[in-house]
Protein backbone atom coordinates (compact mmCIF):
# COMPACT_ATOMS: atom_id res chain seq x y z
CA UNK A 1 0.00 0.00 0.00
CA UNK A 2 1.32 3.57 -0.85
CA UNK A 3 0.33 6.30 1.65
CA UNK A 4 0.22 10.36 -0.24
CA UNK A 5 -1.01 13.08 1.27
CA UNK A 6 -2.49 16.53 -0.05
CA UNK A 7 -1.81 19.77 1.75
CA UNK A 8 -3.05 23.13 0.37
CA UNK A 9 -2.97 26.94 0.65
CA UNK A 10 -0.11 27.29 3.24
CA UNK A 11 0.50 31.00 2.12
CA UNK A 12 4.37 31.36 3.85
CA UNK A 13 6.31 33.83 3.66
CA UNK A 14 9.03 35.17 5.69
CA UNK A 15 8.26 38.69 5.53
CA UNK A 16 4.60 37.93 6.15
CA UNK A 17 4.01 35.37 8.82
CA UNK A 18 0.83 35.84 9.34
CA UNK A 19 -0.11 31.98 8.73
CA UNK A 20 3.49 30.41 10.43
CA UNK A 21 2.03 29.48 13.35
CA UNK A 22 0.42 26.39 11.35
CA UNK A 23 2.93 25.02 9.77
CA UNK A 24 4.91 23.34 12.62
CA UNK A 25 2.30 21.56 13.53
CA UNK A 26 0.99 20.67 10.19
CA UNK A 27 4.44 19.25 9.65
CA UNK A 28 4.57 17.08 12.87
CA UNK A 29 1.12 15.44 12.02
CA UNK A 30 3.08 14.72 8.36
CA UNK A 31 5.65 12.59 10.37
CA UNK A 32 3.16 10.86 12.05
CA UNK A 33 1.40 10.13 8.78
CA UNK A 34 4.84 8.43 7.42
CA UNK A 35 3.58 8.99 3.84
CA UNK A 36 5.58 8.22 0.97
CA UNK A 37 4.95 11.38 -0.92
CA UNK A 38 3.40 14.74 0.09
CA UNK A 39 1.31 16.82 -2.46
CA UNK A 40 0.77 20.25 -2.43
CA UNK A 41 -1.99 21.61 -4.36
CA UNK A 42 -0.87 24.81 -4.14
CA UNK A 43 -0.91 28.63 -3.27
CA UNK A 44 2.36 27.48 -1.21
CA UNK A 45 3.95 31.23 -0.59
CA UNK A 46 1.59 34.46 0.29
CA UNK A 47 2.93 36.07 -3.23
CA UNK A 48 6.09 33.75 -4.53
CA UNK A 49 4.76 34.71 -7.84
CA UNK A 50 6.47 38.16 -7.66
CA UNK A 51 9.00 37.62 -5.23
CA UNK A 52 11.75 34.95 -4.99
CA UNK A 53 12.21 35.30 -1.35
CA UNK A 54 9.16 33.90 -0.87
CA UNK A 55 9.92 31.14 -2.91
CA UNK A 56 12.91 30.54 -1.88
CA UNK A 57 11.69 30.16 2.16
CA UNK A 58 8.90 27.82 0.85
CA UNK A 59 11.58 25.75 -1.14
CA UNK A 60 13.62 25.00 2.59
CA UNK A 61 10.36 24.09 4.30
CA UNK A 62 9.32 21.17 1.88
CA UNK A 63 13.15 19.97 1.86
CA UNK A 64 12.75 19.81 5.74
CA UNK A 65 9.63 17.33 5.75
CA UNK A 66 12.25 14.86 4.75
CA UNK A 67 9.63 13.08 2.47
CA UNK A 68 9.28 13.76 -1.15
CA UNK A 69 7.55 16.53 -2.01
CA UNK A 70 5.42 17.47 -5.65
CA UNK A 71 4.08 20.51 -5.61
CA UNK A 72 1.53 21.88 -8.09
CA UNK A 73 1.69 26.09 -8.32
CA UNK A 74 -1.65 28.67 -7.24
CA UNK A 75 -2.21 31.49 -8.25
CA UNK A 76 -0.02 33.80 -5.69
CA UNK A 77 2.85 31.40 -6.81
CA UNK A 78 2.32 32.32 -10.78
CA UNK A 79 -0.74 34.46 -11.41
CA UNK A 80 -3.49 33.63 -13.18
CA UNK A 81 -4.73 34.13 -16.16
CA UNK A 82 -5.08 37.65 -17.41
CA UNK A 83 -4.96 39.16 -14.34
CA UNK A 84 -4.66 43.08 -14.99
CA UNK A 85 -1.89 42.69 -12.42
CA UNK A 86 0.14 39.35 -11.74
CA UNK A 87 -0.73 37.40 -14.90
CA UNK A 88 0.46 34.10 -15.11
CA UNK A 89 3.49 34.32 -17.81
CA UNK A 90 6.64 32.81 -18.91
CA UNK A 91 8.81 34.77 -16.33
CA UNK A 92 6.16 34.07 -13.21
CA UNK A 93 6.44 30.47 -14.37
CA UNK A 94 10.34 30.30 -14.63
CA UNK A 95 10.74 31.30 -10.72
CA UNK A 96 8.09 28.40 -9.46
CA UNK A 97 10.50 26.26 -11.81
CA UNK A 98 13.66 27.36 -10.97
CA UNK A 99 12.82 27.17 -7.00
CA UNK A 100 10.13 24.77 -6.57
CA UNK A 101 10.18 22.21 -9.69
CA UNK A 102 7.76 21.56 -12.82
CA UNK A 103 4.66 22.96 -12.87
CA UNK A 104 2.99 19.98 -14.01
CA UNK A 105 4.23 16.28 -13.62
CA UNK A 106 3.09 12.39 -13.28
CA UNK A 107 4.03 10.23 -10.88
CA UNK A 108 3.59 5.89 -11.31
CA UNK A 109 2.83 4.40 -8.54
CA UNK A 110 2.17 0.58 -9.69
CA UNK A 111 -1.29 0.68 -10.63
CA UNK A 112 -1.59 3.98 -10.35
CA UNK A 113 -0.96 6.83 -12.82
CA UNK A 114 -1.04 10.38 -10.39
CA UNK A 115 -0.90 13.77 -12.73
CA UNK A 116 -0.24 17.05 -10.94
CA UNK A 117 -1.76 20.06 -13.39
CA UNK A 118 -1.02 23.49 -13.36
CA UNK A 119 -4.40 24.93 -13.34
CA UNK A 120 -3.62 28.14 -13.43
CA UNK A 121 -2.33 28.18 -17.72
CA UNK A 122 -6.47 27.10 -18.28
CA UNK A 123 -8.29 30.06 -20.72
CA UNK A 124 -4.90 31.37 -20.57
CA UNK A 125 -4.20 31.37 -23.88
CA UNK A 126 -0.48 31.27 -23.57
CA UNK A 127 1.86 28.34 -25.15
CA UNK A 128 2.18 26.90 -21.83
CA UNK A 129 -1.45 25.93 -21.40
CA UNK A 130 -1.27 23.92 -25.18
CA UNK A 131 1.92 22.52 -24.16
CA UNK A 132 0.54 21.14 -21.18
CA UNK A 133 -2.81 19.71 -22.75
CA UNK A 134 -0.84 17.78 -25.09
CA UNK A 135 1.29 16.42 -22.82
CA UNK A 136 -1.79 15.82 -20.46
CA UNK A 137 -3.57 13.79 -23.32
CA UNK A 138 0.15 11.68 -23.88
CA UNK A 139 0.31 11.00 -20.68
CA UNK A 140 -2.90 9.02 -20.60
CA UNK A 141 -2.20 7.40 -23.98
CA UNK A 142 0.78 6.50 -22.56
CA UNK A 143 -0.79 5.37 -18.97
CA UNK A 144 -0.43 1.69 -19.64
CA UNK A 145 -3.84 0.62 -17.85
CA UNK A 146 -2.99 2.38 -14.51
CA UNK A 147 -5.46 4.18 -12.91
CA UNK A 148 -5.46 7.83 -13.23
CA UNK A 149 -5.82 10.51 -10.36
CA UNK A 150 -5.75 14.10 -10.97
CA UNK A 151 -4.17 16.98 -8.99
CA UNK A 152 -4.57 20.60 -9.31
CA UNK A 153 -5.06 24.13 -7.56
CA UNK A 154 -8.34 25.52 -8.88
CA UNK A 155 -11.20 22.70 -8.82
CA UNK A 156 -12.69 22.12 -12.32
CA UNK A 157 -16.24 23.32 -10.98
CA UNK A 158 -18.16 24.33 -7.96
CA UNK A 159 -21.40 23.52 -8.26
CA UNK A 160 -21.87 21.66 -11.65
CA UNK A 161 -19.58 20.72 -14.05
CA UNK A 162 -21.60 22.22 -16.66
CA UNK A 163 -21.80 25.59 -14.60
CA UNK A 164 -21.00 29.42 -16.08
CA UNK A 165 -17.82 31.05 -15.43
CA UNK A 166 -17.06 31.16 -11.66
CA UNK A 167 -14.14 33.70 -12.08
CA UNK A 168 -11.91 33.47 -9.71
CA UNK A 169 -13.00 30.36 -7.75
CA UNK A 170 -12.76 27.47 -10.75
CA UNK A 171 -11.51 26.60 -14.43
CA UNK A 172 -13.43 28.68 -17.00
CA UNK A 173 -16.14 26.99 -19.30
CA UNK A 174 -14.09 26.67 -22.21
CA UNK A 175 -11.05 25.21 -20.76
CA UNK A 176 -12.84 22.89 -18.33
CA UNK A 177 -14.96 21.39 -21.14
CA UNK A 178 -11.89 19.62 -22.44
CA UNK A 179 -10.29 18.23 -19.30
CA UNK A 180 -13.54 17.22 -18.26
CA UNK A 181 -13.97 15.02 -21.78
CA UNK A 182 -10.70 13.77 -20.57
CA UNK A 183 -12.09 13.10 -17.31
CA UNK A 184 -15.44 11.06 -18.51
CA UNK A 185 -13.44 9.36 -21.62
CA UNK A 186 -10.37 7.63 -19.49
CA UNK A 187 -12.67 7.03 -16.44
CA UNK A 188 -10.41 9.36 -14.05
CA UNK A 189 -11.04 8.08 -10.58
CA UNK A 190 -10.20 11.08 -8.60
CA UNK A 191 -9.89 14.97 -9.23
CA UNK A 192 -8.34 16.74 -6.10
CA UNK A 193 -7.82 20.44 -5.74
CA UNK A 194 -6.95 23.18 -3.66
CA UNK A 195 -7.78 27.21 -3.43
CA UNK A 196 -11.16 27.16 -1.76
CA UNK A 197 -9.87 26.72 1.78
CA UNK A 198 -12.83 24.29 2.47
CA UNK A 199 -13.15 20.59 2.41
CA UNK A 200 -15.39 18.73 0.41
CA UNK A 201 -15.95 15.36 -1.30
CA UNK A 202 -18.18 14.26 -3.54
CA UNK A 203 -18.77 12.56 -7.31
CA UNK A 204 -20.32 13.30 -10.64
CA UNK A 205 -19.99 10.46 -12.96
CA UNK A 206 -18.18 7.87 -10.54
CA UNK A 207 -15.29 10.53 -10.43
CA UNK A 208 -14.51 11.92 -6.82
CA UNK A 209 -14.38 15.63 -6.73
CA UNK A 210 -11.65 16.31 -3.30
CA UNK A 211 -11.15 19.80 -2.13
CA UNK A 212 -8.83 19.93 0.12
CA UNK A 213 -8.59 22.30 2.92
CA UNK A 214 -6.04 24.72 3.56
CA UNK A 215 -3.55 24.46 6.48
CA UNK A 216 -2.97 27.93 6.15
CA UNK A 217 -6.39 29.88 7.01
CA UNK A 218 -10.41 29.60 6.48
CA UNK A 219 -12.24 31.92 4.64
CA UNK A 220 -15.61 33.60 6.37
CA UNK A 221 -18.65 33.52 4.43
CA UNK A 222 -19.22 36.93 2.96
CA UNK A 223 -16.78 35.93 1.18
CA UNK A 224 -18.09 32.56 -0.03
CA UNK A 225 -21.61 32.92 0.64
CA UNK A 226 -23.12 29.91 -0.33
CA UNK A 227 -20.57 27.57 -1.19
CA UNK A 228 -20.53 23.91 -0.31
CA UNK A 229 -17.68 22.13 1.91
CA UNK A 230 -16.81 22.71 5.48
CA UNK A 231 -14.48 25.60 6.89
CA UNK A 232 -11.69 22.85 8.17
CA UNK A 233 -8.06 23.16 8.43
CA UNK A 234 -6.75 19.61 7.86
CA UNK A 235 -5.47 17.56 4.56
CA UNK A 236 -6.21 14.56 2.80
CA UNK A 237 -4.58 11.04 3.10
CA UNK A 238 -4.71 8.47 0.25
CA UNK A 239 -4.10 5.26 0.15
CA UNK A 240 -3.15 2.97 -2.66
CA UNK A 241 -3.56 -0.47 -2.52
CA UNK A 242 -3.83 -2.39 -6.13
CA UNK A 243 -6.57 -0.23 -8.00
CA UNK A 244 -8.08 0.46 -5.00
CA UNK A 245 -8.17 4.05 -2.97
CA UNK A 246 -9.44 4.82 -0.48
CA UNK A 247 -9.39 9.29 0.25
CA UNK A 248 -10.05 11.10 4.06
CA UNK A 249 -10.13 14.65 5.14
CA UNK A 250 -8.61 14.81 8.34
CA UNK A 251 -9.14 17.85 10.55
CA UNK A 252 -6.12 18.62 12.16
CA UNK A 253 -6.77 20.09 15.73
CA UNK A 254 -3.55 21.26 16.46
CA UNK A 255 -3.61 23.87 13.80
CA UNK A 256 -4.92 27.25 14.75
CA UNK A 257 -8.25 28.54 13.06
CA UNK A 258 -6.97 31.96 11.70
CA UNK A 259 -9.30 33.94 9.18
CA UNK A 260 -8.22 35.55 6.18
CA UNK A 261 -11.23 38.43 6.53
CA UNK A 262 -9.58 40.03 10.03
CA UNK A 263 -5.63 40.47 8.02
CA UNK A 264 -6.66 40.09 4.17
CA UNK A 265 -5.63 44.40 3.94
CA UNK A 266 -2.48 43.48 5.41
CA UNK A 267 -1.35 40.15 3.52
CA UNK A 268 -2.99 41.27 0.51
CA UNK A 269 -3.55 44.75 0.36
CA UNK A 270 -6.04 46.50 -2.65
CA UNK A 271 -3.54 47.26 -5.51
CA UNK A 272 -4.20 50.85 -7.60
CA UNK A 273 -5.86 50.71 -10.17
Amino acid sequence: MHRVVQISDTHLSPNKPHFACNWEPLTAWLAAERPALVIHTGDVTVDGADIDEDMSHCRGLLDAIGVPVLSIPGNHDVGEAYHPHQPVNDQRLARWRRYLGEDFWVRDLEDWRLIGLNSMLFGSDEAEERRQLAWLEGQIAEAGGRRLGWFLHRPLFVEAPDEGDKGYWSVPPRPRAQLLDLVVRHDVAFVASGHLHRAHDFTVGGTRYIWGPSSGFVVGPELQPGMAGSTTLGAVTYDFDGRDFAATIHEIAALKTLWIDDVIHEVYPPRAA
